[in-house]
Formats: structure tokens, C-alpha cells, sequence
């Protein structure tokens, strides 16, 4: 059958595009292993001159793609002609695609605070519940609560009954404090030894009181790893219902939407995605379009025509074309045109020379 540039949408499924056999995720494990550096791998190329061996290193970027529409619907079934790679502007090639087919490797990090009276961190802790029904018996789960610190509550295992008994038996916030940025840093400090495809869930207000860290060093950090970050806000509903009655100052709801800002910031610099929901109802269609997220995502691999290793910040963008390099439509069975949003790495720092002393 001869590719075309559309895509049709049957009900809430994709269908008309076949699975093209990609390469396998080289850097997909089948559990969390300690080792690895957390930053894009290194290809190794030795070239031989004369007898003498000589190691170049070579660059290669890995991004674990999305690709939704606008409302959420995962769009299955794309090859990898359907994919424009582009770093500060310049088109890549990307050389490894396929499908992610590795299991799932999640910390959960959970607001567990006295702030406003614990209601966050009671939100945070109810809320979590559904997560685990969308999980599977492979898949790698730890938590992390942060308060004034952050503290691994269970570390990797795939007893998700383990880490359900941890939460609810999370009666008591210790402190007054969230330090959100803090927590963040410090996590994915811990995933840097995790090899393979690894994600984050943020269930927190995004409410930061007195971290060491502050947003721009957070920032910084979470432009250099790969680590997807998905974040769910645990405070518009009660925020609105305070601001209804006039509880809140305006200085306090815009510090309040500056939360939002920044964990919908840590998650689209990653590619991932954030939800900010108002009612209890929502969260299960949520953790479904997480989960279907992290199983489908696209693995797309390219080695960078910049090869200059002066530690700049580089721009990735990724769009979604026809496989003639036209524009892409998504259809659903009604022929009625659907946006698509493609979440992916917005960047990442390229490698810097070492001085010569």
C-alpha cells in the first residue's frame, strides 16, 4: 500500500497507519541498573591509519518521542519517515527508530507537607491510588516525599503493593516546608546511575517554600538529563475553591499559578506531559493517558551534524510530516481534521572539552 500523508482516527484509535519494524532501543533495559552516566550515549568509532588505532568519539542523541492529538488520543503506528528531527535549526538524520517496548522505570515523587494545612499533600496521597491499576507486573516503580527534604520512601521494586502500603501509611507531614526544587534535584541525581528509558510523576502543588536550589538551577538540570518528567498539579481545585470565597490574596494565587508554571515547565523541557486537575474524577483518565504515554512512545536516535564540544545548550524540535515531508493530517472516521501535539526533548548540552593543562 502506498504511504500517504493522512491519518485517520477510527472512534479514539489509530488504525490506518502499519507498525514499521524499527531498531530496538539500545538504551531499554528490562530493570534499573546502576550504571550509566544519565547523559547521551557515546558511540565509539576507531578508524584505522597506519597501524595506529585511533578512538573518536562520537555523539549520538536519543529522544523518547509522543505523539497525541490534541486531546490526548496516542497516535500509533507512525514510522520513521514521519518524524523532522531539527537541532538549532539544522535538519538531523535520524539513524535508530522504533517503538519503546521496554517496561516502565517510575519514581513517584509525592508533596507530603504540612503547607496549607496538608491539604496538597492529602490530595497527593489520594489521588496517587489510580496510578497503580494501570501498571504491570514487569513494570519498576519507586517513591520519593519530599517535605523540607526529600527521602526515598521505597526505592526500585516491582511490588506495587509495596509502594501503595508506603503511601497509605504516610499519616503525618513531618514539616511546614515543600521544597519542590530540592526534591527534584535530588532525584534525578539518583537516576543518573539508571540506565535505559526512565520517567518521573510529580504529584505536588509545585508550591516551593526555601530549597537550596533554586528554579534556575533546577531548570538547568532538568535540561541536561533524560529523564521524561510527567507532572499532576494537586492544587487547582482547592486554590479556585479558596479564591470563590476570597481566602486567597492576589499575591498568593499568583504564586499559586507560578507553581503551575513551573511543573508544567520541568515536564515539556523533557517531553513530557502535565495535567492540573479540578475534580477526583479526572485522575483516572489521567494515569491512563500517562501510562499509554510511556508505552508508546517513539525512540528516535541521531547523530548531531554539530560536532563542536563547547558545552552549549542545543534545541531539539521534532514535528510530525507526511512521509513525502508534507504536512501530516490526522483525520477520525468522521474526516474531520485533528491537531496533534509531539512531546520530545526541547534540548539538550552538548559535551565540553576538557582544558589542556
Amino acid at each position: 500500500m502506498k504511504p500517504t500523508g493522512k491519518i485517520v482516527l477510527p472512534g479514539l484509535l489509530l488504525a490506518a497507519l502499519l507498525l514499521t519494524p524499527g531498531v530496538p532501543n539500545a538504551s531499554a533495559q528490562n530493570q534499573p541498573a546502576p550504571s550509566g552516566s544519565g547523559q547521551a550515549p557515546q558511540a565509539p568509532q576507531q578508524p584505522q591509519t597506519g597501524g595506529v588505532s585511533i578512538s573518536v568519539e562520537v555523539p549520538v542523541v536519543t529522544l523518547d518521542v509522543i505523539a497525541a492529538t490534541q486531546h490526548g488520543d496516542i497516535l500509533t503506528g507512525l514510522k520513521k519517515e514521519n518524524f523532522r528531527v531539527t537541532e538549532d535549526g539544522v535538519a538531523q538524520t535520524v539513524t535508530n527508530f522504533g517503538p519503546t517496548d521496554a517496561p516502565i522505570t517510575i519514581v513517584i515523587v509525592l508533596e507530603d507537607s504540612r503547607t496549607y494545612g496538608g491539604w496538597f499533600s492529602a490530595y497527593a496521597k489520594y489521588w496517587a491510588e489510580p496510578f497503580f491499576h494501570n501498571l504491570k507486573q514487569k513494570d519498576w516503580v519507586a517513591l520519593v516525599a519530599f517535605d523540607m527534604k526529600s527521602r526515598v520512601e521505597v526505592d526500585f521494586t516491582q511490588n506495587k503493593e509495596e509502594v501503595r502500603d508506603a503511601i497509605l501509611h504516610m499519616y503525618f507531614p513531618g514539616f511546614s516546608e515543600s521544597n519542590i526544587f530540592d526534591a527534584v534535584t535530588d532525584t534525578l541525581e539518583r537516576l543518573k546511575d539508571v540506565q535505559g528509558k526512565k520517567s518521573i510523576l510529580i504529584m505536588a502543588s509545585g508550591v516551593d517554600t526555601f530549597s537550596k536550589h533554586t528554579l534556575d538551577q533546577t531548570l538547568k538540570l532538568v535540561k541536561q538529563t533524560d529523564v521524561t518528567i510527567f507532572s499532576v498539579g494537586v492544587g487547582k481545585n482547592k486554590i479556585e475553591e479558596w479564591d470563590a470565597r476570597g481566602m486567597i490574596r492576589p499575591e498568593t494565587r499568583l504564586s499559586f499559578y507560578q507553581a503551575e508554571n513551573q511543573l508544567r515547565s520541568f515536564a515539556e523541557i523533557t517531553g513530557g506531559r502535565s495535567w492540573f486537575p479540578q475534580f477526583d474524577g479526572e485522575i483516572p483518565g489521567i494515569f491512563q493517558d500517562l501510562v499509554a504515554s510511556l508505552r508508546n512512545q517513539y525512540n528516535l536516535v541521531y547523530t548531531p551534524t554539530n560536532r563542536t564540544r563547547d558545552g552549549k545548550f542545543r534545541k531539539i524540535k521534532v514535528e510530525l510530516v507526511a512521509p513525502d515531508g508534507g504536512p501530516l493530517t490526522v483525520v477520525d472516521q468522521k474526516g474531520k481534521k485533528q491537531k496533534f501535539v509531539v512531546y520530545a526533548r526541547q534540548g539538550y548540552y552538548a559535551p565540553k572539552e576538557a582544558p589542556i593543562n
